[in-house]
């Protein structure tokens, strides 16, 4: 009996200390030994805002409550973290109850590897040192329990809906972690943590005048999802990220009226049924087109941008349009078709009176629809822009143009309508007061704002503000759920590959920002935090809090900012301390 105690005790000790030891002794000593149960398993756990990343070796925190202030119809999260400090598998579950009137949910934070740094960002404005190359926590599973491997933390990410009618006043969550043990899953008690949510009277109305972007791909639904394009599955799916993109902000969706991509493709993603019906002649069937736009109405959507009219980076060639013939598609004509003469400009001649009585008749006015010449044309290849932009003129004189572009002469000399500029080109624009979107592509890098892996999470939350305080008139990105192998129709396992196969050209985390799940969209923490940004741009212009405000006169530029989480959270404490 004595060796009996003596090997037990020591593997207790290591894994749960004195406490449970002593409890052990005293079980073993008693008649009943045989049916006794230990304590739960040595564990730290702590509570953690949105705006830090939590890594799998992370140290501990003395932090078992947390107290956040929140404007009614609004967001906030933060998270909760446990360690496992044995050297064996720890399962365990978080739940967490206390204030009817929320709307919460629980996922699991689940990690992402980086196996290189991006290139051309300094540590002191990057994330995760010490940490990285390693795995990052990144996409936010819908499951409440998670395996905790030895010695390494779980986080579970907590989402906290705050109705616009809910009565002020302070409501504290209570956050329950249990390990699950056996087939039956028996339940013991790790610990419980609270979170005080401070509710204020202000109320966040919606977000307006500021149009959001995130170019998405269709074909990687129907290829990741096995389906058809464009079949019912692909129907279903597509509505929920949809949705999901609307409930983080985004109020434009790109229709994918053609497929923009330089690749020739099998399966295009072209909603417009195109038929070459004699030499020459063609008609069109939107009727694809009108559904599509229909569904996004449905999960709310605002405006709709349609498909670039000549492939990128050059204006050298017209876009790709595919005639269907059975389960066969081809091109209408070659790729090296010339951009604005002969083949192209006849189709377009017929092409866009037809959509513009589709538009007409699906009631779209032009300040709800977003047209594009070419994406990213080089300063070196304005003669073709304006060739381009000037045929538009002639043929569809009501069509108002915006591309992504940043050499200073499309601004200056009005080329295009509304210049989309990416970040590190912005500033030329304000000097020279032009109107303008803004966006961030695989960079710029450097000290700018930016959402890749390593991006301090901290840093993405001031989306919103630079864009509010720096005037952007809206946002683009290209990457919603880029799926694929670089320039290519071969999809990646984004839980293992974070760009494209292109490192270092392309940056870890800029493809996408949600990952495929079986059921939707799995989001991930920066597109979390990123939604917080928009929901604080919104926060500002229902504050009525000028753009020259002096609560916002440490944000300089796009470079030049605040990069901590106690700048935000003592901003949105100011403003919600102000407008009661």
């Amino acid at each position: 009996m004595k060796s009996i105690l003596v090997s037990k005790s020591r593997g207790i000790v290591q894994n749960g200390g004195w406490a449970a030891t002593l409890a052990l002794f005293l079980c073993l000593l008693s008649s009943a030994s045989a049916n006794c149960q230990t304590t739960a398993p040595a564990t730290k756990m702590w509570v953690a805002t949105s705006l830090q990343r939590v890594f799998p070796d992370s140290p501990a925190v003395d932090q078992n409550d947390i107290r956040i202030p929140s404007a009614r119809n609004a967001t906030i999260s933060f998270q909760v973290v446990v360690r496992n400090e044995t050297r064996e598998r720890l399962r365990v579950r978080c739940d967490v109850d206390g204030a009817p009137d929320l709307g919460i949910r629980v996922r699991r934070v689940g990690y992402v590897p980086l196996p290189h740094r991006n290139t051309g960002i300094d540590l002191k404005v990057a994330d995760g040192a010490g940490y990285l190359p390693g795995l990052v926590p990144d996409p936010l599973f819908p499951e409440q329990a998670a395996d905790v491997g030895p010695y390494e933390n779980q986080s579970f990410w907590i989402t906290v809906k705050v109705p616009a009618a809910i009565t002020p006043g302070m409501r504290t969550l209570a956050i329950h972690l249990n390990s699950e043990t056996g087939k039956e899953k028996k339940h013991t008690l790790l610990g419980t943590m609270s979170a005080h949510v401070d509710v204020r009277p202000f109320v966040i109305k919606p977000r307006h005048d500021f149009p959001v972007t995130h170019w998405w791909s269709a074909d990687g639904i129907y290829d990741y999802y096995k389906t058809e394009p464009f079949s019912e599955t692909w129907w279903k799916e597509t509505k929920l990220y949809l949705a999901d993109m609307t409930a983080h902000g985004s109020n434009v969706i790109a229709v994918p009226m053609f497929q923009t991509r330089r690749e020739v493709v099998a399966r295009p993603a072209q909603l417009l049924k195109v038929t070459e019906v004699s030499p020459g002649k063609y008609s069109f069937d939107f009727s694809d087109v009108r559904r599509f736009i229909d569904m996004s109405k449905s999960v709310g959507m605002q405006y709709f941008e349609f498909p670039h009219l000549w492939l990128y980076w050059g204006v050298r060639e017209p876009i790709h349009v595919y005639q269907r013939n059975g389960d066969q598609y081809k091109l209408l004509w070659p790729t090296a078709t010339p951009p604005t003469t002969g083949v192209y400009r006849n189709f377009l001649e017929q092409f866009l009176p037809e959509l513009r009585k589709f538009l007409d008749e699906e009631h779209l006015p032009p300040d709800r629809t977003f047209f594009h010449v070419s994406d990213e044309p080089p300063g070196e290849t304005l003669d073709n822009y304006k060739r381009a932009r000037a045929l538009l003129k002639e043929l569809a004189p009501w069509m108002k143009v915006m591309d992504a572009l940043s050499d200073i002469r499309y601004g200056k000399q009005h080329i295009t309508d509304m210049p989309v500029v990416i970040l590190d080109s912005a500033q030329s624009y304000i000097d020279a007061g032009i109107p303008h979107w803004v966006y961030y592509c695989t960079g710029p890098r450097g000290d700018y704002l930016n959402r890749f892996y390593d991006t301090p999470l901290a840093t993405i939350r001031m989306s919103g503000w630079l864009f509010y305080r720096l005037g952007a008139k809206g946002f683009l990105h290209w990457g919603y759920n880029y799926w694929y192998k670089m320039d290519t129709q071969q999809l990646e396992d984004t839980f293992k590959e974070g760009a494209g196969g292109a490192w270092p050209g392309i940056a870890y985390g800029d493809p996408f920002v949600v990952y495929p799940g079986p059921d939707g969209p799995i989001d991930s923490i920066r597109w979390e935090v990123f939604a917080e940004s928009l929901q604080d741009y919104a926060m500002l212009q229902t504050a009525d809090i000028k753009p020259d405000s002096p609560i916002l006169s440490d944000l300089k530029s796009y470079k030049d900012f605040p990069r901590q989480k106690e700048w935000v959270e003592q901003k949105v404490q100011q403003i919600l301390n102000r407008s009661k």
